[in-house]
């Protein structure tokens, strides 16, 4: 199959906005009144009293009816994505090989609220809401004065949040007569919840999954296959991208950038099929706002607000989806937490990468994205999280990170799952290797807190549970982990190829 580039030379200068599809302010949906209670402790008893106290409070028919837009109310708006060949802003039609035209318009859009589909909702209501569970063993084992929190996403079908983009995005393309969707995967939970929502829509399901991963989790790849998708180890020989790659490095262990430029090859050279994203692109993290905006209101109902907000970041989508509606309030005056992303020393985007334009895929097929990166061809290591290996962090949360609305911090996956062991055996879910990060994050601020005898509210993002990533607790059980890094020259090598753009187009 030849390679064909999805761009021409006659892109405008104007970037899409949508029509406006919310009732927006009129809605007050997300609004965090602050009471005299915040910041008390609550005795809670058990476990199960405290996931009926918090999320039992919360019906079925009390799942957020919008997705919330941060884009509205950022001060500086983010720089627009641009065609790599003439390096204006991209028009509608320079993604319409690629996306249903609902989605190119919600990645456009200025809209505070978005109006979630009835259709979306009604399988929404299969794992949403989603439990906000106290960590009380946790922070006894820890000793910490602390105040734990989790919002638990690993009850979906998939056992990830990953259905609450790909729900979405599965519906629109149906709705514009689609028959086939094409992505990537890393560990698999993007793939496994693709393949479930192609399920659920009658669309064949085809996925590209990171080598390593491919290699290293087969019970993902039995999920997706179980659901009625085909998968495909990146590189592959089907692409001719995947095939360049593979005679460079016949033993290359793959990255999200290759296999998102498998995944978009082929989506480009056929008419009938579209590709689906996991993170990064606006759209995609506007759908998982759904967990802030829930989070918010169970936070609410016990008289709590977090003093931190703790989240694992690769592309970005967990994090964005829990912190994004807390910013909201951050920008009003509400609140004023410490929003704090953690990303894997091996491959570090947001506290080693630059902020500048790059591909979001390895081979350049994509639009150029303004974002914290590492050069689109850096392949990290293979560390056990392989959700989080992605060498660029998405647009919209560089963009906050620049603002100065959150922090980054990046840990090496050793103390990740050492602090997942705590976990595990405290509060009794065995965490997926991404949210370790987040965890041993955690644990450092709790631990922070027993020695500075401060009564933090700390709330973290358990994106999914790690059924199938038990052969990484093997290897650390074991004792065979190791803590991998990055090469410095490794880095310099790719930053050296990101795409060099004109000084007018750059500041945008």
């Amino acid at each position: 199959m030849a390679s064909r580039s999805l761009w021409s030379a006659d892109s405008a200068a104007t970037i899409f906005c949508s029509r406006t599809q919310s009732n927006g302010e009129k809605t007050g949906q997300g609004s965090f009144m602050l009471r005299t209670k915040l910041n008390r402790p609550r005795p809670y008893g058990s476990r199960a009293s405290v996931r009926a106290s918090l999320s039992g409070s919360l019906k079925p028919t009390e799942i957020p009816r919008q997705w919330y837009n941060l884009v509205a109310d950022l001060p500086v708006k983010p720089p627009p994505p641009l065609h790599p060949r003439t390096f204006q802003p991209v028009k509608p039609e320079d993604l319409s090989p690629l996306l249903p035209d609902e989605l190119i318009k919600q990645e456009a859009s200025l809209d505070r609220f978005i109006d979630i589909p009835d259709e979306v909702l009604d399988i929404y209501q299969l794992w949403r809401p989603t439990p906000l569970i106290r960590a009380k063993r946790l922070e006894k084992l820890l000793d910490t004065p602390a105040r734990i929190y989790y919002k638990y996403e690993g009850v979906s079908p998939a056992g990830s949040h990953k259905p609450n983009s790909s729900v979405p995005q599965v519906w629109y393309n149906a709705q514009e007569g689609v028959k086939r969707v094409v992505t990537e995967t890393g560990a698999g939970q993007w793939g496994s919840a693709l393949a479930f929502a192609c399920s659920l829509f009658s669309l064949n399901c085809e996925v590209w999954q990171v080598r390593a991963s491919y290699d290293q989790k087969p019970y993902r790849r039995l999920m997706m296959q179980t659901w009625g998708a085909k998968v495909h180890p990146s590189p592959s020989e089907i692409t001719e991208g995947g095939r360049k790659i593979l005679q460079e490095d016949p033993s290359c262990p793959g990255s999200l950038g290759i296999a998102i430029s498998e995944a978009v090859e082929v989506a480009a050279a056929n008419a009938d099929t579209k590709y689906c994203l996991g993170s990064v692109l606006n759209h995609v993290l506007l759908h998982q706002t759904v967990i802030g905006e829930e989070c918010i209101k169970q936070m609410e109902a016990i008289g709590e607000t977090p003093d931190v907000i703790i989240g694992c970041t690769g592309g970005g989508s967990n994090f964005a989806g829990l912190s994004f509606p807390f910013i909201r309030e951050k920008l009003k005056g509400n609140i004023k937490p410490i929003i704090r992303a953690i990303e894997p020393a091996a491959c570090p985007s947001l506290t080693k990468g630059v902020y500048a334009y790059d591909y979001g895929d390895t081979v350049g097929m994509t639009p150029l994205m303004k974002m914290h990166t590492l050069g689109h061809d850096f392949i990290p290591d293979p560390i056990h999280a392989g959700g989080l290996r992605y060498h660029g962090m998405a647009p919209l949360i560089s963009h906050v990170y620049e603002l100065g609305l959150m922090e980054a911090i990046a840990i090496p996956q050793i103390e990740c799952f050492q602090g997942a062991i705590q976990f595990a055996r405290s509060e009794g879910i065995i965490p997926a290797p991404e949210p370790t990060h987040a965890i041993a994050a955690t644990i450092r601020e709790a631990l922070s807190c027993r020695e500075s005898g401060e009564s933090k509210v700390i709330l973290t993002a358990m994106c999914g549970h790690g059924h199938f990533d038990l052969a990484a607790y093997g290897k650390y059980l074991q004792g065979d982990m190791v803590d991998l890094s990055f090469s410095e020259e490794k880095i310099r090598a790719s930053l050296a190829k990101i795409p060099q753009i004109p000084r007018v187009a750059a500041q945008r």
